[in-house]
């Protein structure tokens, strides 16, 4: 091989490694970059009451979500029991530094003690603009109350989540359980555990679905931020 032959090939294969050089970095940056994280703020119906671990709300929904094709994290922040003051007691540590978005279901047992539906408002409101503060983006869940404390009770209480979403501005699912409320009274038990109240892993597993979208467009707005 004469020189200039030598020269070209040397030449040619610094080339092939310049752009393995800039490849390589360029891969391994994609591979660092971090999945939305979404917070799951809620009670019960959060927190999984009733299933198996790996089988509640928060893992089929995020099951779910990367199902869709994204990479997103949903962190069980659900406490059984928990009402709308315990849930603003708490979302300040539930906001950490890695949540870009947060889910926030609360409300069920605070109708089911019939705590006044403006003081639910108003621990809610403090939950959003805590939230809002925070940077991310937000999701009201409501659920809808019995008629254990009147109509007037039911149409307050249910009301004040639509109201808080166009005063806040934030995404809105007017019921948890939409997605299997108006079945057939035996195919709706077949759903539900014994107390009647939470769903169990069936029918979490018909919920996901109509809940998912909207959690989607949520981690698809954050993602863009």
């Amino acid at each position: 091989m004469n020189v200039s032959t030598l020269y070209g090939a040397l030449s040619r294969r610094g080339k092939s490694l310049a752009l393995s050089i800039l490849v390589v970095p360029l891969t391994a940056w994609s591979a660092l970059a971090e999945p939305v994280v979404i917070a799951a703020l809620g009670d019960s119906l959060t927190h999984g009451y009733g299933v198996p671990q790996g089988e509640g709300f928060v893992p089929q929904l995020e099951s779910w979500l990367q199902g869709q094709g994204l990479d997103v994290t949903v962190q069980n922040a659900g406490v059984s029991g928990d009402t709308t003051q315990g849930g603003l007691s708490r979302v300040g540590w539930t906001l950490g530094p890695d949540v870009d978005a947060m889910i926030v279901t609360l409300g069920g047992n605070d109708a089911l003690r019939g705590i006044d539906p403006a003081v639910s408002k108003a621990n809610l409101a403090g939950i959003i603009e805590a939230g809002q503060a925070a940077g991310v983006d937000v999701l009201l869940i409501g659920v809808e109350a019995p008629m254990n404390f009147g109509a007037d009770y039911k149409q307050a209480f249910d009301g004040m989540y639509g109201e808080l979403a166009a005063q806040y501005g934030v995404a809105l699912v007017p019921d948890f359980f939409e997605a299997i409320r108006d079945l057939p009274a035996e195919e709706l038990r077949a759903l539900m555990q014994a107390d009647g109240i939470h769903p169990n892993v069936q029918g979490v597993a018909q919920i996901v679905p109509i809940l998912g979208p909207v959690v989607q467009s949520l981690a698809e707005s954050a993602a863009e931020e």
